[in-house]
């Protein structure tokens, strides 16, 4: 599993991500997770649009249909998407174990860097909680 959030480290890791599926044939599952950073971006859009719920789903499929170019591209055929909400961290967590991932790849920072330095960070939550190996691509 691979996640996004659309970030120059999101895009790194999917890199790495697809590699790893082509280079051992197995499918990828590319996760993101809209997240109050994400629905704050949405609520600026949601003022010209109108639903704020409308608007972050947009946001996240196309966060998720990016990543998915970007792998196809790199020779991964089998992928699947998966949208989360709430904690980035937990969300994550959930969504690999609720699919049997045995490998999470991720960037080290993604979008919410500020965020990162003072309440720790994704990949630093996911590094001691995952049910699995986790791999944090610099």
């Amino acid at each position: 599993m691979v996640a996004t959030d659309g970030s120059s480290g999101a895009k790194r890791a999917i890199d790495v991500a697809a590699g790893l599926a082509r280079a051992l044939a197995g499918d990828l599952l590319i996760a993101t997770v809209a997240d109050s950073q994400l629905e704050e971006e949405a609520q600026q859009f949601a003022r010209v649009e109108g639903n704020i719920g409308d608007v972050l789903e947009a946001l996240a499929a196309k966060t998720l249909k990016d990543a998915e170019a970007r792998a196809r591209h790199l020779g991964v055929s089998r992928i699947e998407l998966r949208t989360g909400s709430g904690d980035v961290a937990q969300s994550l967590i959930d969504i690999a174990a609720g699919n049997s991932v045995e490998m999470i790849v991720l960037g080290r920072r993604g979008r919410g860097q500020l965020a990162g330095l003072l309440l720790g960070s994704v990949s630093q939550k996911l590094v001691s909680l995952a049910p699995c190996a986790v791999t944090v691509v610099p």
